[in-house]
């Protein structure tokens, strides 16, 4: 399974498929992600389990039907032909501040879709503590800066009793990050000159690290910059309400 280390491989081979394509729409920079979170599920789960996910097996998400509609889902668990959780995956590179509540309400409609119907469901949220803002055409506009206001809804998620609310996440994975920077506050004309730049350095050790902004103050359902613990954890609660 991997080291929190190694998952920063991970997330920069992810960053560097997105800044080839240079858009942030595209599924392609997910799927080294998704495929090795998939591949360490399927390492603890065993194979017993089938693990669906696009860069895994045969390269399809799984389907889960929720209480209102069938989902795909990232990452699908399925025991014997069923389906007993779905993971959820989403690494944030621009533009956070347009989206954020988006981001959030879309997270807690498919996680009570799913959780409703009795299948437990995981959220696996990344971003950098900073992010580039582009007007249309790629034009930079601003840097969205994470800070610990940005957030207070994952606080307060973390407070949240899963068993008491079915839009909470059975559990959460927050991952800040921190990019290396050309200089202090220096800022990219467009979204080329920042994929050019960020591709020049690709494989410096100090690229990607995780970053120390924030403090770990969330309660036990969301786990912060801890993705061994995060994998770790979900699967006992996998296995626990399946052998219930």
């Amino acid at each position: 399974m991997l080291t929190n280390k190694q998952f920063l491989e991970v997330i920069r081979e992810s960053f560097f498929t997105y800044l080839k394509i240079d858009t942030s729409r595209s599924t392609a920079k997910l799927k080294t992600l998704h495929g090795h979170i998939a591949q360490d599920l399927q390492e603890l789960f065993g194979k017993d389990y089938t693990i669906q996910s696009q860069g895994y097996s045969d390269d399809k998400e799984g389907v889960i039907d929720g209480r209102y509609y069938p989902k795909n889902v990232d990452i699908t668990v399925s025991y014997k032909g069923k389906p007993v959780a779905g993971y959820a995956v989403k690494f944030v590179m621009r533009n956070y501040s347009q989206n954020s509540n988006n981001y959030f309400e879309n997270m807690l409609g498919e996680t009570a879709n799913i959780r409703s119907n009795n299948i437990p469901y995981f959220q696996m949220f990344i971003i950098f503590d900073k992010v580039p803002y582009y007007k249309s055409g790629g034009i930079f506009s601003k840097y969205d800066i994470i800070t610990q206001h940005n957030l207070d809804k994952y606080f307060a998620l973390s407070k949240d009793n899963p068993d008491a609310f079915y839009h909470t996440p059975d559990k959460t994975l927050l991952v800040l990050l921190t990019l290396k920077e050309k200089s202090p506050n220096f800022t990219f004309a467009s979204s080329q000159d920042y994929a050019s730049y960020y591709m020049s350095i690709i494989k410096d050790n100090d690229l990607i690290s995780y970053s120390t902004k924030i403090k770990d103050t969330f309660n036990d359902s969301v786990v912060f910059n801890n993705y061994a613990d995060f994998i770790r954890r979900t699967y006992y609660l996998v296995e626990g309400k399946r052998k219930a």
